[in-house]
């Protein structure tokens, strides 16, 4: 037993392995159902509402659903997201035992201790049927896996077949009115709908346990009489065939193994045995010193195990899954269903070598566990846990290659470790006497070594050499000279891969990697939260590995990353480019693509090796992170490489380095920069050579006796300078020096003496000056002798009368609501369109603003209210301010109110849904467009409802691309391959459930009428996948599905391949894979191919492909 999870807790009752993710329940005495997380070892959840032990629990296959059963007589269903029970189905008058799911249909079975069975529809809520007959507890009850059939076991001695199958067919409603007739019939009478089909009778004692095997018709069950019986069934009688006897104590729980032709029970006895299910022996036995054992669970997909006793549960595998392999050249070499099997790199060739014995004892893990080739001769060791761990020695004939045919007798010998070290030497490890023994290809003993440490394990480490592991070191041996090359603590060491070169090792623990050089020099250590599979070098001395969930990189100074996420575990045996070749644990290779620049880009930045990154983008990019995290001397080198002067500049003055900006200036000096000199010697205050480079622009030099000059252009009011006649003057005057003042030669050239009539200002303004800078002795003006708060109204300097002047206006709330705010739409309110549309090209790469003009122009309008005081006066324009009332304070500005909200965004998304399920495709289009047109100018206050936005910009995206590819279908009538890849290509966006069963079975049906049968198969089973409600679309599907199965294959070739991930480029329809490079809409997040790069998303119509966008701000949270 490979035990992979164990958990300590109350006495584990009921088990469930989620089908995807790698969770499991359980359901305890206490009344507490647990959610664990078995690969990471952590709870998750817990759900604790029964009264009760909890006997019982299932995990729903598709929806985020569990079913529980507990003896407060209650079923609970409950949906895990939303952490809470959705309803209760109460019926049942003692404890419930057992409860489980249907596969398809949406039921639940139910066992209980009041002597019935009961089968409940989950989505009506009701019990559809009552299953009496037993008249004891009945202590399980489960669905058959395929056909209308239940099993159940009670303490009445007997396990009973239940046919449902009339109860499907009065769920799926038949069309035939006879049959309706003889239903109504049936209803009126009393329910035949589920009927004993056999009473299976042969145990002693109460029954505790019965299941269905996976695929043939046997049950197996477990009693108190201790026993385990098998049953085989056909379609009128059922019978034993046979007993399996070794349980000292009632057998608590028995099924079969998924993927094996085994049995597993577990007892009170505190025991798990494993029985061979066709001699019928057995083949293990699993003991527990205090705890009872009570429950079973398979994983429904995974070769997964779990058990639930006193105090706790364990996870666990009976066999290693991982395959023998050995890497040499060009060639793999690896064991996969008793045969050696060769597989070429170049040609991706997989040949079928010589069979491998089978182990001689019966038991479990006695497959080979590791192989060792020697190319020169031929030859391949093979070593396994058979009898306490042996090798067999087999040289496959040159002639063998293809036929794969020839048995031949392997020499075999003792040793729990055995690998070659020279062309025609092996080592095997005696662990008795700690002694290695070099043999040769005839078996025979060439020389014995004692080993320098206490060794459970040896490695390959060179001609010669070996590696040597104990529980917390291994040892490079040199057997020939019998010395210690190397010596490193480290954490028990599973597997050991070198470089190609054999300079780098890394040495794989359960949860780290050490990497070190040959003679075991550390140089860089890895922890991993979960298993660590397997690894192999690339050609640039990275190391790849693989965990249970991921390829990653690891680089020589120990940086690490992901590379790819895996829906598997699969195990590198070498690694080609970007390929990456594994086999996965049913022995077949893979090839996967990979992306590898991430860590090319890390390692020659490491190894200085800059030539090889002379994109200028790269440089650019790399300088905006490393400013970012505030790394100086990076961002300085990126900017030298891109020969970003302006940027660099700036740089060193921000960072005070000024002998850097001394040397930028006489750079910009040589280039002659004229531009650039100037800025540098403005950062450097240099006035002499701001002055030289101004002469070489040919612009006059600064005017060093000039006042303050204005910052912003000022527009003056209408009553500004009082309405008399010699007041005008001077107010042009002040505008005119206003707006030419970038010039100013006339304050050089005029003298006081020689003033003309129009220069009066300069007095006056002079006059004025002079009366602010002496206080003392200017005019004895009466009201300066005012309080300070007096709210006489000021009067301007330059006015001649007395009469009354407006107050200054304040700032308009426009221009309030532009200052306080990031966000575009209250930019667009304000009227300040030009600052709106900047924020939404910086936050969301928008270049075409061409579709939000109306939106624009609404926005702002719905903003402000319009009042006409009387005819001959100007409309007055009023700002309307967002949840204003009464209470508010006068002084404070709220922001604008606008005209678009979210609750009309869900409106259009029901009619866009709507128009869908009409088939009116242009108009849905039309109402997901003005969506995505509405989108930047929404405004929200949460973050939730933030999060809301960005899923609907998702949501609409899916539903415009799928739309716009059937639109475009439909133009195609002269070319039925790309109809039927659009078509097909419709059924992988993210639609509501009644859309992609439309969408599917369009696909189906263009496809099928093409006579590209197979791809037709696959639209048809997942649309049986999605449980159609309409029971015409699946009756078609299951044609389909039947015609298709007479003649599997396609008539055209399709680019189109249903296994591999993929997105759908917007702009070109064509597929881009997992793992290939493309580019994405910074707004609505559609991918293109890299080709649409600086192209204008064809989705949204407003973002430029690519572009570097912040990303959607509509919501002052967001900024607090």
């Amino acid at each position: 037993m490979l035990t992979k999870f164990e958990t300590k807790s109350n006495r584990v009752k009921g088990l469930s392995f989620h089908s995807k993710r790698p969770w499991i329940l359980a359901s305890l005495h206490s009344g507490v159902i647990q959610l664990w997380d078995y690969r990471m070892g952590t709870l998750i959840d817990r759900f604790d509402e029964h009264d009760g032990p909890v006997r019982g629990v299932h995990f729903h296959k598709s929806q985020p659903l569990f079913v529980s059963g507990g003896d407060d007589y209650k079923i609970k269903v409950w949906n895990y997201k939303l952490h809470r029970c959705l309803f209760t189905l109460l019926g049942h008058l003692d404890y419930i035992r057992t409860v489980q799911f249907h596969h398809e249909y949406p039921w639940i079975v139910s066992a209980s201790d009041d002597q019935t069975i009961r089968i409940w529809n989950w989505q009506s809520r009701t019990c559809i049927s009552v299953l009496t007959g037993h008249n004891h507890y009945v202590m399980c009850a489960s669905f058959h896996p395929k056909e209308d059939l239940v099993v159940s076991a009670s303490l009445d001695q007997t396990v009973r077949v239940w046919d449902i199958g009339a109860l499907r067919k009065k769920t799926v409603s038949p069309a035939d009115d006879i049959l309706r007739l003889s239903q109504m019939n049936t209803d009126f009478f009393g329910g035949v709908d589920a009927v004993v089909k056999y009473v299976l009778e042969g145990h002693d004692r109460g029954v505790n346990w019965a299941s269905f095997h996976p695929t043939l018709p046997l049950i197996v069950s477990g009693a108190d009489d201790r026993q385990v019986k098998i049953w085989r069934m056909n379609d009128t009688k059922a019978w034993e065939v046979d007993t399996l006897r070794g349980h000292m104590n009632n057998v608590s729980c028995v099924l079969f193994h998924a993927r094996q032709d085994i049995i597993v029970s577990n007892s009170e006895d505190k025991s798990i045995r494993v029985w061979d299910a066709t001699k019928r022996t057995g083949l293990q036995t699993f003991r527990r010193e205090h705890d009872r054992f009570w429950i079973l669970a398979a994983h429904p997909e995974m070769n997964l195990l779990a058990a639930g006793h006193d105090s706790g549960m364990i996870v666990f595998k009976l066999e290693r899954e991982r395959p023998a392999f050995s890497v040499s050249g060009d060639a793999l070499f690896y064991v996969k269903d008793r045969f050696l099997r060769t597989f070429e790199y170049s040609t991706q060739k997989d040949t079928q070598l010589i069979p491998i014995r089978r182990p001689g004892s019966s038991g479990l893990n006695q497959g080979p566990r590791t192989l060792s080739y020697s190319p020169t001769e031929n030859a391949i060791l093979v070593c396994s846990d058979t009898d306490g761990g042996s090798y067999e020695l087999y040289v496959i004939p040159k002639d063998s290659y293809g036929r794969g045919d020839i048995v031949q007798e392997a020499k075999r010998g003792i040793g729990s470790s055995a690998v070659f070290v020279a062309r025609n030497r092996f080592a095997v490890l005696e662990k008795t006497s700690n002694q290695v023994l070099v043999r040769n290809l005839k078996n025979e003993i060439v020389k014995k070594s004692t080993l320098p440490i206490g060794t459970d394990a040896i490695f390959y480490a060179g001609t010669g050499n070996l590696l040597c592991r104990s529980d917390d070191r291994v040892v490079n041996f040199d057997l020939q000279q019998r010395i210690v090359l190397g010596d490193l603590q480290t954490s028990f060491v599973r597997y050991v891969v070198w470089s190609p070169d054999m300079e780098s090792v890394a040495l794989l623990s359960k949860h780290s990697i050490v990497i070190a050089d040959k003679k075991l020099v550390h140089r860089c250590t890895l922890h991993e939260t979960i298993r660590v599979k397997s690894g192999a070098w690339d050609g640039n001395g990275v190391f790849i590995y693989t965990t249970l969930t991921h390829i990653k990189y690891c680089l020589p100074n120990g940086d690490s990353g992901i590379i790819k996420t895996l829906d598997v575990p699969v195990y590198i045996t070498k690694i080609y480019g970007s390929t990456i070749f594994c086999l996965d644990r049913d022995g077949k290779n893979r090839p996967i693509i990979i992306d590898s620049t991430e860590y090319i880009f890390k390692l020659s930045l490491i190894r200085k090796r800059y030539d090889q990154i002379d994109e200028k983008d790269h440089w650019y990019r790399l300088g905006v992170e490393a400013l970012r995290q505030g790394n100086a001397g990076i961002v300085e080198y990126a900017y030298q490489k891109t020969k970003n002067f302006e940027r660099l500049s700036f740089h060193y003055l921000i960072t005070g380095n000024l002998d850097k900006l001394s040397k930028m200036m006489k750079i910009a000096e040589v280039k002659n920069d004229v531009m650039g000199q100037f800025h540098d010697a403005l950062y450097l205050g240099d006035v002499r050579e701001r002055g030289k480079a101004s002469f070489s622009l040919g612009t006059p030099p600064p005017v060093l006796c000039a006042g303050d000059w204005p910052l912003l252009m000022v527009s003056k009011g209408i009553f500004e300078g009082g309405l008399d006649d010699t007041g005008k003057g001077v107010d042009e005057d002040d505008e005119e020096e206003a707006a030419d003042a970038d010039w100013g030669e006339a304050l050089d050239i005029v003298e006081v003496a020689n003033l003309q009539n129009g220069d009066v200002s300069l007095v006056l303004d002079d006059e004025a000056v002079h009366d602010e800078n002496d206080e003392e002795g200017g005019w004895d003006l009466e009201d300066l002798d005012l309080p300070p708060d007096a709210e006489t109204p000021k009067t301007a300097p330059n006015a001649r009368s007395s009469i009354f002047v407006t107050p200054t206006p304040g700032m308009p709330v426009s221009q309030i609501w532009v200052q306080k705010s990031s966000l575009a739409a209250e930019h667009a309110a304000a009227g300040d369109f030009d600052t709106a549309m900047r924020l939404l090209s910086r936050q969301l790469g928008i270049k075409n603003f061409s579709p939000l003009k109306s939106q624009f122009i609404d926005i702002h309008m719905g903003s402000h209210t319009y009042l006409r005081a009387f005819t001959s006066a100007p409309v007055i324009s009023i700002a309307v301010e967002r949840g204003w009332s009464d209470s508010a304070t006068p002084n404070v500005r709220r922001p604008p109110a606008l005209v678009f909200n979210f609750s009309q965004l869900e409106e259009k998304l029901k009619a866009g849904y709507k128009a869908t399920t009409a088939g009116k495709f242009s108009e849905a289009l039309r109402h997901f467009l003005s969506i995505l047109h509405t989108i930047p100018l929404i405004v929200v206050e949460t973050r939730r409802e933030v999060d809301e936005v960005k899923e609907l910009v998702i949501i609409v995206k899916e539903y415009v691309l799928g739309l716009q590819m059937e639109l475009k279908r439909r133009e195609l009538k002269d070319n039925p391959v790309r109809q039927q890849e659009l078509a097909a290509y419709f059924t992988h966006c993210n639609l509501q459930i009644p859309h992609l069963r439309l969408a599917l079975l369009n696909a189906m049906t263009v496809c099928f009428k093409a006579q590209n049968l197979s791809t037709a198969a696959n639209f048809a089973r997942r649309l049986l996948e999605t449980n159609p409600s309409n029971e015409n679309q699946a009756r078609t599907a299951r044609q389909v599905l039947q015609a298709a199965e007479r003649n599997m294959r396609d008539a055209t070739q399709l680019n189109y391949d249903f296994r591999n991930p993929f997105v759908v480029c917007g702009a070109t329809y064509v597929p881009i894979y997992r793992g290939q490079k493309d580019v994405t809409c910074p707004y609505c997040q559609t991918h293109f191919v890299p080709s649409q790069q600086g192209q204008l998303c064809t989705v949204c119509e407003l973002s430029v492909v690519g572009a570097d966008a912040s990303g959607l701000l509509c919501s002052p949270s967001q900024t607090r």
